[in-house]
């Protein structure tokens, strides 16, 4: 069964449709780009899945169930993470309690967080932060760390639901070109091995060739190709709306 399922998914902001019809699947331990021209709906289309928007038609699954009308923390509850394009933790704690303030977010116990439940957290944390290539940073404030390490803590605070859909948002934005293959190679080979189906945005194309096993490109709301790197490529669409333009 696909860890996601979109199908025919509309949706319109006053007289603009911002998506049209779009369907798509993600399987567990795939990793599927979304590509397109800015504007051309894709965080329109993680809103949606991430139950931040709903949806005017199309339905949206996570492992086969249906999502529309849940509220994003429903949704994370199925067992759906999100990163952002800006990393989001938080500057003045440390890497391991970044993560444990995410373990405990999950379980539902932040109350907790400066009394016994710290203590219970620190192997649950540490083992994520060694998946991450973070466990000599733990005791480091994450406001002092470089910002591709940054982004593995994120990842880290992603992996702390033990997700089955990863949602990545520009996952390498703001990175150095070294920075970025890397983190994404981290992020296919955590996916695989815990058969997470990963679905991101990027707009460095040569990310997206060297690491998606399947492309999906939008344009002004349509999915207007999708399949393996090769066929993308070369689709003559592509090239003119996108491709062809960003080189």
């Amino acid at each position: 069964m696909s860890v996601l399922s979109v199908q025919g998914l509309t949706k319109s902001f006053g007289g603009v449709r911002a998506l049209s019809g779009v369907s798509f699947e993600v399987q567990p331990g795939e990793l599927v780009a979304m590509i397109g021209p800015n504007g051309a709906g894709k965080t329109t289309c993680f809103n949606v899945v991430n139950g931040q928007l709903q949806p005017d038609e199309g339905a949206v699954r996570i492992g086969g169930q249906p999502v529309a009308g849940r509220s994003p923390h429903l949704i994370e509850r199925l067992g759906v993470a999100r990163t952002f394009q800006v990393a989001e933790t938080f500057a003045s704690m440390t890497v391991r309690e970044n993560v444990q303030t995410a373990l405990l977010a999950h379980e539902r116990r932040t109350a907790e967080f400066w009394t016994r439940a710290r203590r219970q957290c620190v192997a649950q944390a540490d083992e994520l932060l060694g998946l991450v290539g973070m466990s000599d940073q733990a005791q480091r404030p994450c406001a002092v760390l470089a910002y591709g390490d940054v982004k593995r803590v994120e990842l880290a605070m992603a992996l702390s639901g033990a997700p089955r859909l990863l949602l990545m948002d520009e996952p390498t934005a703001g990175m150095a070109p070294k920075e970025r293959s890397a983190l994404m190679a981290l992020s296919a080979r955590l996916a695989r091995e815990r058969n997470i189906g990963v679905l991101f945005t990027e707009h460095d194309m040569d990310v997206v060739f060297e690491h998606a096993d399947r492309i999906l490109v939008l344009d002004r709301g349509e999915l207007i190709a999708q399949g393996p790197g090769r066929e993308v490529r070369a689709d003559p669409r592509v090239q003119s709306v996108y491709l062809g333009s960003s080189r």
